[in-house]
């Protein structure tokens, strides 16, 4: 399984704690039969405007359907406190991942090649998944063929109440469609695998699990498009993936040319961390065209395009 994950602060870890305890001095109520309650498996309902919309956009379309009834088995680790999404975030969610993920490789690579590689299963979640050492896992990917997206019950574009483009522009990027992207960017390569030289661009620095308690800003000054492509090779390469479409081409160039003057704590130069960059970013564009005929740069545009849209 594939998994995107985030790091949180601990002002936050300690705002959970804090909710936490206000919730178990709460008054306990008896509650009647669990497996009565709808919504959260094992029952049946009549398919509604959210059903049709999942019918008519996504399976008929594209072969692909969305889970949003609950079911926790559908989630890796059943011990993990979730909570079902909200049934009017669907369709807005659905609807903005196919706009800057589905359209656009549509318009590039094909049809053909979309139904054959894009997952067949969104499973939707509410909430966020909280890992025991600090970080929130985003989204997961399994089989190349399912995929759980979390924290539904946070997102917003722009026609939604309350959405502030400050705050929810960046957090549906940075959440969902980057996520989407990353994921997507796992089904390809683990079908047909990127150029081994990737590996050697900065074979010595990778962090491991410690990416964790790495800022993207450091990150990038030892080569690494974020902390958390710092964790093994195949995350590196698919985070790349991921940044330079959701960020697009002059969103890219800014992240690089950020870099501060210096070296780096591990001995790397502003020179060398971007140049690994720009060789990391080569060999994305080489090895969209050479294995799949895409052209990287103009679905780059396409995706940008369309997310500009939704901002």
């Amino acid at each position: 399984m594939n998994m995107i994950a985030k790091s949180i602060s601990k002002t936050l870890l300690l705002g959970m704690l804090a909710a936490s305890m206000l919730l178990s001095s709460c008054t306990e109520e008896k509650i009647g039969k669990v497996e009565d309650i709808p919504g959260l498996g094992g029952d049946t309902w009549v398919p509604g405007p959210v059903d049709k919309w999942i019918l008519d956009s996504l399976t008929t379309p594209y072969n692909i359907s969305a889970k949003y009834k609950w079911d926790q088995f559908e989630f890796g680790n059943i011990t993990k406190t979730l909570v079902p999404p909200d049934e009017a975030q669907v369709i807005p969610l659905l609807s903005t991942i196919k706009k800057a993920w589905t359209v656009p490789y549509v318009q590039e690579a094909g049809k053909v090649f979309y139904n054959k590689f894009s997952p067949k299963f969104f499973i939707l979640s509410g909430s966020n998944e909280y890992n025991a050492e600090g970080s929130i896992t985003l989204g997961t990917a399994e089989g190349g063929r399912k995929v759980v997206l979390f924290g539904v019950n946070l997102f917003k574009i722009k026609g939604m109440q309350g959405y502030d483009a400050a705050r929810d522009s960046a957090f549906v990027k940075d959440w969902f469609l980057h996520t989407i992207h990353h994921e997507f960017g796992h089904i390809l390569h683990q079908t047909e695998l990127y150029p081994v030289e990737y590996r050697n661009i900065t074979k010595s620095l990778y962090q491991g699990g410690n990416w964790i308690n790495w800022s993207d800003a450091d990150a990038r000054r030892d080569g690494f498009v974020t902390a958390y492509s710092s964790l093994n090779f195949d995350e590196d390469f698919v985070e790349m993936i991921a940044m330079m479409l959701t960020e697009g081409k002059a969103g890219f160039d800014k992240i690089v040319n950020s870099i501060p003057e210096g070296t780096s704590p591990r001995g790397v130069t502003k020179a060398q961390a971007q140049s690994s960059l720009r060789q990391k970013e080569a060999i994305v564009v080489a090895y969209y065209k050479n294995t799949w005929d895409i052209d990287f740069y103009s679905l780059q545009k396409r995706v940008r395009g369309s997310m500009n849209k939704l901002f």
